[in-house]
């Protein structure tokens, strides 16, 4: 595992130091082959769909904006994708979409029946690939993944990257919180899992031989794609918008407790709404998921069991927010006293966020928070999920902590994961 974000290594800055050559040898040898120092490459990209902007889409603009302003950009494949308004760098790409987008409803809940035909779509997506190849020639494709698509074959002698941000959840890690809760869409979705599971897993595990350069965004995703695909990876961190999320010393801190995720099993949402209920405490959730309606019965019923045991005042604590915009979001970071992020996650970008707005972050014990919470100085862990562990954990944040937040936040910049990619693409092709 190589950290290319903060500690370059001689895999990424200098793929040549091994051989008996200086400094200037090798610039001059890489000069003469042509890299992306002397010449712009056409670059593809893919994504596994395009329906929302949400983390990984952020990324994706991310990389797509450094495509645009150093190389040249051929076109975006994804297996789904939902017209409308995303931002200025995608909405100029050329979106190459699979066969099954034309089915209606695909852009919403129906994907997720659609998995044991994810790996069909990718193959066919590799094979239109190859036919703009061959009209006119790429030189590298990129794919953003935590699905299927990091199984896009790249046409012969192109490399292909892929920025992981985890092995599909669906496949290795969380088919329990998938199939949680009782009912017909439950059992169905624990006997789809039970038909095609070992099948999708041995192609996922195939396919990764497609990819040449493996990029995690965590420490965690890393041992993950060990653990899961047997294959090294070099760690690049998710850029995060430190230029918006910043600190305003003029607004005021307040008395409440916010969450920012989508609302879905494995995000562990309401470990923070009974938390806040038992404390007492205003909770913000922006947000919303296919567990949406679920959780806002979950909130009522909690509050009702807690006013019965002699706790009264509960009923109008929790606050369902539903998707709101960025201005909103930051306004939100700046005024919340503590972020609540009660699910393992792959990365996280959001508990960047919050920092990067001053804002202290709870956080399991767990996942990508090891590598962005600093305990003690921008916020505190707990180790078991239970609501009593948020509530002992928000007791031990330390206070007037905005500045630390903030300068730990700036680690995840943009111009930070730039100069990790720069890097990372220009080994790729040397």
């Amino acid at each position: 595992m190589v950290d290319a974000a903060q500690q370059p290594t001689e895999a990424t800055a200098n793929p040549d130091a091994n051989q008996d050559v200086g400094e200037a040898a090798y610039l001059s040898e890489r000069q003469k082959r042509g890299t992306p120092n002397h010449r712009r490459l056409r670059i593809a990209l893919a994504h596994d769909w395009l329906v929302g902007m949400r983390g990984g889409e952020w990324v994706l603009d991310r990389i797509a904006s450094l495509v645009k302003k150093q190389h040249i950009p051929a076109n975006l494949s994804v297996l789904f994708y939902k017209k409308g308004k995303y931002t200025t760098t995608l909405d100029e790409f050329e979106i190459r979409k699979s066969r099954f987008n034309a089915l209606p409803g695909v852009s919403g809940p129906l994907r997720r029946w659609m998995l044991p035909l994810y790996p069909s779509a990718v193959e066919a997506l590799s094979e239109r690939l190859a036919k703009d190849h061959a009209q006119q020639p790429i030189e590298l494709l990129i794919s953003t993944s935590s699905g299927l698509i990091k199984g896009m074959a790249a046409p012969e002698g192109v490399p292909h990257i892929c920025y992981c941000h985890a092995p599909a959840r669906y496949l290795w890690s969380m088919q329990d919180d998938y199939t949680a809760g009782g009912g017909p869409t439950a059992m169905l979705r624990k006997l789809g899992f039970g038909m095609f599971t070992n099948r999708l897993r041995k192609w996922d595990r195939e396919s990764v031989a497609n990819v040449s350069t493996m990029l995690a965004n965590s420490r965690h995703t890393a041992r993950e794609i060990e653990r899961c695909w047997g294959r090294g990876s070099i760690v690049v961190y998710p850029p995060v918008r430190t230029k918006f999320f910043t600190v305003d010393p003029n607004e005021k801190r307040e008395d409440f407790w916010l969450v920012v995720s989508a609302l879905e099993p494995y995000k562990r949402t309401e470990l923070a709404i009974e938390a806040a209920l038992l404390a007492g405490k205003r909770l913000f959730i922006a947000g919303t998921g296919s567990q949406s309606g679920r959780l806002r019965a979950f909130a009522k019923k909690t509050a009702k069991r807690i006013t019965k045991a002699g706790k009264p005042g509960r009923d109008n604590l929790v606050e369902f927010m539903g998707r709101v915009g960025d201005e909103h979001l930051r306004q939100l970071y700046r005024r919340a006293s503590v972020l609540l992020f009660p699910q393992v996650e792959d990365f996280g970008i959001v508990a960047v966020e919050a920092q990067a707005c001053g804002c202290p972050v709870v956080a399991r014990r767990a996942g990508g928070a090891l590598d962005t919470v600093l305990e003690g100085r921008t916020g505190a862990f707990f180790d078991k999920p239970t609501p009593n562990a948020i509530i002992d954990a928000v007791k031990r944040v330390p206070s007037k902590v905005h500045a630390q937040c903030r300068e730990n936040a700036e680690r995840f910049a943009e111009p930070v994961f730039d100069k990790a990619m720069q890097k990372v693409i220009a080994s790729a092709v040397r």
